[in-house]
């Protein structure tokens, strides 16, 4: 079962028990959008152990928002998570003032621009080089089924896939997507749905934390 939305990151957990795969019994946990925030990690991490997870992977936005930026670049370095960049990773990476991030408001760009400037100042080269490294998606198969993970969709790492986009728009991601299980986040918003053949996963954060690209005031919970 999925956790619940008091969780500190919201995890998707895909549990595979046919036996047509050489991954038979594999239970998986994917987080993203972690932004910073060092003590969600450590408690979804902790979740994933109390519930035997077998493998983790990371669905990118490592930072940005969040004070902790390269502590989150060593836990997921050094615990060898394999992990995608988001748009923010990318920007940071690469010294870019820019996110690619959606601000609803006036308000909300000013306070993505701070915290675009901030996290520039605040990220070592370390960081930016291990993001740096990081691929655009990951693939792997379990009990028969294709899993793809990106951080926005597979056209583009900022897309917001938000659950109430027309259905058209997915139907057409599902063509393209090349997998039978498609997991991402980025809107800060989980949603589970089905299309063409596709199952699209929204992994992100519920109840842990929003920031100015949903238009709301941010908390941690």
């Amino acid at each position: 079962a999925l956790p619940s939305s008091r969780s500190p990151l919201r995890r998707c957990y895909l549990h595979a028990a046919g036996a047509s795969s050489r991954r038979e019994g594999v239970r998986l946990a994917v987080i993203t959008d972690v932004h910073g925030n060092v003590p969600a990690l450590h408690a979804a991490l902790a979740r994933a152990e109390v519930l035997g997870v077998d493998e983790i992977y990371c669905g990118g936005d490592l930072v940005g928002y969040g004070p902790q930026p390269n502590e989150i670049c060593r836990m997921i370095e050094e615990r060898a998570i394999p992990t995608i960049y988001g748009n923010y990773d990318y920007a940071i990476a690469r010294d870019l003032d820019d996110c690619g991030c959606f601000y609803p408001t006036p308000r909300d760009r000013e306070i993505g621009q701070s915290s675009v400037a901030w996290t520039l100042a605040h990220t070592d080269e370390r960081s930016k080089r291990f993001m740096r490294e990081l691929p655009f998606d990951l693939r792997f198969e379990l009990a028969g089924t294709r899993v793809r993970l990106v951080h926005g969709s597979p056209r583009k790492v900022n897309e917001y896939l938000l659950e109430e986009r027309a259905a058209s728009t997915f139907e057409r991601i599902a063509q393209m997507a090349d997998c039978d299980v498609l997991l991402f986040g980025h809107t800060h918003k989980p949603w589970v749905r089905d299309y063409g053949g596709v199952l699209f996963v929204n992994c992100d954060p519920w109840g842990s934390r929003s920031t100015p690209t949903r238009g709301e005031a941010s908390r941690c919970s």
